[in-house]
């Protein structure tokens, strides 16, 4: 036979670990989404204030505008890379922590 464990979701939501993590998190997070909305819109903007800018060729029918357009998705995947080496160096272990003793909180 197995035995039911029930979980105390509101003491592991008070636990001082767990609000550690999130704030952490929501931090991290939060800057990630600034950066990457602030650059996604220089896009738009850059063509629309400054277009002799961006359309200076650098190679061919190439010009600066084409090549921010493609910057895009490396600062994606940038992102996407930073995000999960933080979250396997520092959030991943935190909430291992939390996980292995969430029978003990609120006991």
């Amino acid at each position: 036979m197995t035995t039911q464990h029930t979980m105390n979701w509101q003491a592991i939501d008070a636990d001082p670990r767990f609000q550690a993590l999130h704030r952490k998190k929501t931090l991290f997070l939060w800057g990630l989404m600034i950066f990457s909305v602030i650059y996604y819109f220089l896009l738009p903007v850059g063509a629309a204030y400054f277009p002799e800018i961006f359309k200076i060729r650098v190679w061919g029918p190439v010009n600066i505008g084409i090549l921010f357009a493609l910057s895009e998705f490396i600062v994606a995947w940038f992102i996407a890379v930073l995000y999960s080496r933080r979250a396997n160096a520092v959030f991943d272990s935190m909430a291992q922590e939390i996980i292995n003793d969430a029978h003990n909180i609120g006991a």
